[in-house]
């Protein structure tokens, strides 16, 4: 199997990038993930701890892996929802859930390459809902590099992107070349960071950060500053709008990432005022529902407080 033509075959589809990377130990990244661990700093996401063995490799997650083929789809909204102030809503969940659209195109991507190969037997589909490190496989296979923010940055298109994986029992030449930090000595996520939670360079603390504190943590919020989070009700774009490498960030071109009528309408009134029925309107097939209504609501009760 050509890995060249895997590689233009998810960019035909309309994956923004691909690569490919051998499926071994991810030992050196593994380190970096105890090291942080170890200072407690992911919070009340206990999941991060469990099945470690198989987080650090994947040949222990699905058995008979070989390859790992990594794409990165484009999130980026034409229109950015709210008045800029209060009731904001990370980019990501503009949209559908991101798990549903990237996993439909990802398993149209293994039927194609399925075409070539025949039916493959222990293939999985992976989009940030298993013990895998998304970002690390995304470095491996050459998408881009970690960002002082800890996020993925594509030197070329940024950083607003979302990371899926297929796992595959061939054996594929690698296609990317492992890409070192180019932040230099750029600070401006870190100086932009309202909460502290990026404590230093490539080092965040989950429990400052507000999207963990709008979305994970299901504790009052009492012990924080509502002025400190800018007017974000589910999740936080902050260190991101502030890096220089998403200057080149365009507009994504998938439907269902647009956001509704229902949403687009929504006024601050309408969130102050939002009910039960209001929000599986709103909300029907998007990510919020992580948060759930209840959650919701305590955000919006709490950065209404700043008014």
């Amino acid at each position: 199997m050509d890995s060249q033509w895997i590689v233009v075959e998810a960019e035909q589809m309309g994956f923004d990038a691909c690569g490919i990377a051998r499926a071994t130990a991810l030992e050196t990244e593994s380190a970096h993930v105890e090291q942080w661990l170890e200072g407690e700093r992911e919070g009340e996401m206990g999941y991060l701890t469990r099945n470690k063995e198989k987080r650090y490799d994947p040949r222990l997650l699905v058995e008979g892996t070989k390859s790992i083929v990594t794409v990165l789809y484009n999130y980026f909204p034409k229109q950015t929802l709210g008045d800029g102030e209060h009731f904001k809503i990370a980019k990501y969940a503009y949209g559908v859930d991101y798990h549903d659209v990237l996993k439909r195109k990802m398993r149209q991507l293994l039927e194609r390459i399925e075409t070539q190969t025949g039916k493959l037997e222990n293939t999985r589909v992976f989009v940030d809902s298993a013990p895998v490190l998304d970002r690390a496989w995304a470095v491996r296979c050459g998408l881009g590099f970690i960002g002082k923010n800890t996020t993925l940055i594509h030197p070329k298109k940024g950083s607003f992107f979302f990371i899926g994986h297929l796992f595959l029992p061939l054996e594929l030449t690698e296609t990317g070349q492992v890409l070192t930090n180019r932040c230099g000595r750029c600070t401006k996520c870190l100086d932009a960071c309202p909460t502290g939670a990026l404590e230093a360079p490539f080092r965040i603390d989950a429990r400052k950060c507000i999207s963990y504190l709008t979305i994970e943590y299901k504790g009052k919020l009492d012990h924080i500053d509502p002025k400190s989070f800018h007017g974000w009700m589910y999740g936080c774009d902050i260190c991101q709008d502030v890096c220089p490498y998403n200057r080149f960030a365009l507009p994504n071109l998938e439907p269902d990432f647009q956001p509704s009528e229902q949403l687009l309408a929504m006024k601050e009134n309408d969130w102050k005022t939002l009910t039960k029925a209001d929000f599986d309107t709103v909300f029907k097939h998007s990510a919020v529902k992580r948060a759930g209504f209840e959650g919701l609501k305590r955000n919006i009760e709490f950065i209404s407080r700043e008014n």
